[in-house]
């Protein structure tokens, strides 16, 4: 997650077409029906929306168009290690400089570990997903991928990534990166990434985590003695600011722009959508609460 990117709101204006059930376009307020719910204009280039019980389509607007992911990547991630068989997440990984050096050189978001220090995988979940820690996120692939090397474990858990989307019949994603800073190749689409988000939420301990409003880990240093953290406090402003949000996972970029993968419960119907390439973060959050706000009136 990259900070100091400026965007120009815009909004598209489109005809609407509302049917009982069915959104046939969206992305403007148009002509409905006495009692139906006008659609939402959004600043965001995507977004979807689903109701996350019965995957029944609520809104779309370039849903299956490809944009990059952004820190939103991370949810795969996540998805990834949590699927490992025989997971402890008691586990300890310790912290290499490559780590370090990593967030640095891509001045990337972190969630600041101590070289040497020995971090759970839970601590390392919480990293990843709270602050949006591209440490924790190379700590993770490097942990959990297969090789002889920090490069080929972390080649290996990238496969891990591709190879999930593809078992859930996403044909519109790939991952190049463990974190969201790709190389060019790391891209979904708001229904792949609200898919993606909707299976890592069948997890227990993911549910857990992308609720979490912060967390403090105590990490163990190379002499062994206790290090108390600085909070990790979640990036997603929707836990405080929109009543029943239970995750999920913030994304920006140069190329990403603003996205944000969101879910909430309200009256035991929780829906469940991204928003992609916002225009800033305000304007992420905006766009969530419209759409969830929609979702939950239809």
């Amino acid at each position: 997650m990259i900070t100091g990117i400026k965007g120009t709101r815009f909004r598209r204006a489109a005809a609407v077409t509302l049917t009982t059930g069915a959104v046939l376009a969206a992305g403007g307020f148009g002509a409905a029906p006495a009692g139906a719910v006008a659609t939402p204009t959004i600043a965001a280039k995507g977004g979807f929306v689903m109701n996350n019980g019965t995957a029944a389509t609520l809104y779309t607007k370039a849903a299956d168009t490809k944009l990059s992911t952004g820190s939103t990547t991370k949810i795969m991630t996540a998805k990834v290690v949590l699927a490992q068989p025989n997971l402890n997440l008691d586990a300890t990984v310790t912290i290499k400089q490559a780590y370090s050096d990593y967030v640095v050189a891509k001045n990337a978001s972190q969630a600041h570990l101590i070289v040497n220090d020995k971090v759970t995988v839970r601590q390392l979940l919480y990293g990843l997903m709270l602050p949006s820690g591209c440490d924790a996120a190379y700590a993770l692939a490097d942990k959990f991928g297969t090789g002889t090397s920090t490069a080929a474990r972390v080649k290996s858990f990238i496969g891990k990534m591709n190879a999930a989307a593809t078992s859930l019949h996403l044909t519109h994603t790939h991952f190049d990166s463990f974190d969201g800073i790709g190389n060019g190749n790391n891209w979904s689409t708001p229904r792949d990434l609200t898919k993606i988000a909707s299976s890592a939420m069948k997890n227990s301990t993911f549910r857990t985590v992308v609720k979490t409003k912060s967390y403090t880990a105590k990490t163990v240093t190379r002499t062994g003695t206790i290090r108390t953290m600085a909070p990790w406090i979640n990036t997603n402003g929707l836990l405080n600011s929109y009543s029943g949000t239970i995750g999920v996972k913030t994304g920006s970029g140069p190329e990403a722009k603003y996205c944000l993968v969101f879910a909430a419960t309200r009256n035991g119907k929780t829906v469940i959508g991204t928003v992609l390439a916002s225009t800033s973060i305000p304007a992420r959050e905006s766009d969530a609460k419209k759409l969830m706000s929609y979702a939950f009136a239809r």
